[in-house]
């Protein structure tokens, strides 16, 4: 490579090295890492591909392929990620928003727009929702975007992911609506809240060392494990609504692939009425909803 690379010539570059490197998505991975190191746009690596590149920039790329190339996700090496439209800084006791926990905010958000929440708006005036396990913030500040009525509450045992979810609400403009609590789950929470959803650890124990190495090396494992069967999350969940899910009120989560049955038997057991499993956009299981009755004890 010349001194003075251009746009064309190492985005060529990086499309050869992540597909030598067998990545999947090596031809928009490849754009997305040399418009983020160049602070080209798009357009410009159409009509402008044979701009000169300054050096500093061109090394940056270089190092960022080669962490690509190794597994690294993209979101990691950039330090952010893309959900629903949204920004979201990533930190090392986050997971990286992915595609599929949209599924779950597509629940929620249809529930309140519907009128299926007794009391709130289709705009979430008199939704107080609570989301457990919040990492980056992404499920709580996405309903929040999009429910400008709405308030909510998010949880998370790790500090430094409430930091970064705190962090998350104020750069998407919605801090004013979230309040934060430092606990597993419901340990730090009063009161009672009309939806409930949560993104739990999942994974069961076993399948974690198996998992892709881009999960496996990149994200916490306090975010991943879900005990010897993977469940053990959605039994702390379910046996928290007697407590803190209002009558009439929504509790959604995302659960894995295979897990809609146990779940769906989980939140039956505990008296919820309205159980649902929802697939994603490739027809696989993704979320469990349930309903609290008003006569539910």
């Amino acid at each position: 490579m010349s001194d003075t690379p251009t746009l064309g010539a190492l985005l060529a570059t990086a499309r050869r090295r992540l597909k030598d490197a067998a990545i999947d998505t090596a031809d928009i991975d490849a754009r997305l890492l040399l418009e983020a190191a160049t602070g080209a746009s798009r357009l410009d690596l159409l009509a402008a591909a044979d701009r000169a590149v300054a050096p500093g920039a061109a090394d940056r790329l270089l190092g960022w392929l080669d962490r690509r190339a190794a597994g690294e996700p993209i979101g990691r090496i950039l330090g952010v990620a893309s959900f629903y439209g949204l920004d979201f800084i990533l930190g090392p006791d986050t997971l990286e928003p992915r595609p599929d926990t949209e599924t779950l905010v597509e629940v929620a958000l249809a529930a309140v727009r519907d009128g299926r929440i007794a009391g709130v708006s289709p705009r979430g005036e008199g939704l107080r929702f609570l989301d457990l396990g919040t990492g980056t913030g992404a499920i709580a500040v996405t309903l929040l975007a999009k429910l400008p009525g709405a308030r909510g509450m998010a949880t998370d045992l790790s500090p430094g992911a409430l930091a970064v979810a705190k962090d998350n609400a104020d750069r998407n403009g919605v801090g004013d609506r979230l309040d934060f609590a430092q606990g597993d789950f419901f340990a730090a929470v009063t009161g009672s809240f009309n939806l409930i959803v949560s993104n739990p650890p999942y994974i069961a124990s076993t399948v974690i060392a198996d998992l892709d190495r881009e999960v496996r090396l990149h994200d916490p494992l306090l975010a991943l494990d879900g005990g010897p069967d993977g469940l053990a999350a959605y039994r702390t969940i379910v046996g928290g609504v007697h407590d803190h899910l209002a009558p009439g009120g929504l509790l959604a989560v995302e659960i894995g692939w295979d897990q809609g049955e146990a779940v769906d038997t989980l939140f039956r057991a505990s008296g919820l009425v309205e159980v649902e499993v929802h697939r994603d956009l490739g027809s696989r299981q993704r979320v469990v909803s349930g309903r609290r009755s008003a006569q539910f004890d």
